[in-house]
């Protein structure tokens, strides 16, 4: 077993739909895409858990209300982001607040380019503004929050053997039973890990976003 990365969302995405990967953690959005096209399937998720989309500002900023983003530049992990970039974006757009959109590569650049000052606001989701350090968290106010819907998927692509996958989920549901076990758990700010089917992301699905949106256009 080897664990294989990828420098940004977008290329880990285009080896999600080549097949690339065996096992892949994937947002909502991509995991209906991946669903569909490629066959994925999930089998668990983040236990007691809801994905939630916010935009962040500095704590003294004067930017009170989404209506101040008008006319500035907002950082954003990815266009594919789908809670801390997809969710926000189109509330912008059905407000009718224009933005620039600034894309920096990951939840944490976005975070520290808004608490250093370099951007006004940024794109995230909560449970990656908690695993950031307090200071940083400190130093950041939530401006705006989307509502809540199920979290990333743990997926499995097709072609990998059913007893395979029955072991690795064993596994991963017996992590909390461990100190080592809720170590590793915590060091990604997991609550735990539960079993998920397929129709868990019908919530997703009804927002019926297209494929465009999903690429920030």
């Amino acid at each position: 077993m080897s664990f294989k990365t990828a420098p940004d969302i977008p290329t880990f995405y285009q080896r999600v739909e080549s097949g690339e990967y065996d096992i892949a953690y994937l947002n909502p959005y991509q995991y209906i895409s991946a669903h569909s096209q490629v066959g994925f399937e999930a089998i668990a998720k983040e236990k007691a858990r809801k994905i939630q989309g916010i935009v962040v500002v500095k704590a003294d900023s004067p930017i009170r209300v989404l209506e101040n983003l008008k006319g500035v530049t907002v950082a954003f992990p990815s266009p594919q982001s789908f809670a801390a970039s997809i969710l926000p974006r189109a509330a912008l757009r059905s407000k009718g607040i224009a933005i620039e959109a600034k894309n920096v590569g990951s939840h944490e650049s976005v975070y520290l380019a808004v608490a250093s000052g370099l951007l006004p606001a940024g794109g995230g989701i909560v449970r990656t503004l908690e695993t950031m350090p307090p200071e940083i968290q400190a130093s950041l106010r939530i401006l705006w929050s989307t509502e809540k819907f199920t979290p990333h998927a743990i997926a499995i692509h097709p072609r990998v053997p059913a007893g395979h996958v029955d072991r690795l989920l064993r596994v991963m549901l017996a992590l909390e039973d461990s100190e080592e076990g809720r170590g590793l758990l915590a060091a990604i700010g997991f609550n735990g890990i539960e079993v998920a089917k397929n129709s868990d992301w019908d919530d997703i699905r009804q927002l019926e976003i297209t494929p465009a949106e999903a690429l920030g256009k």
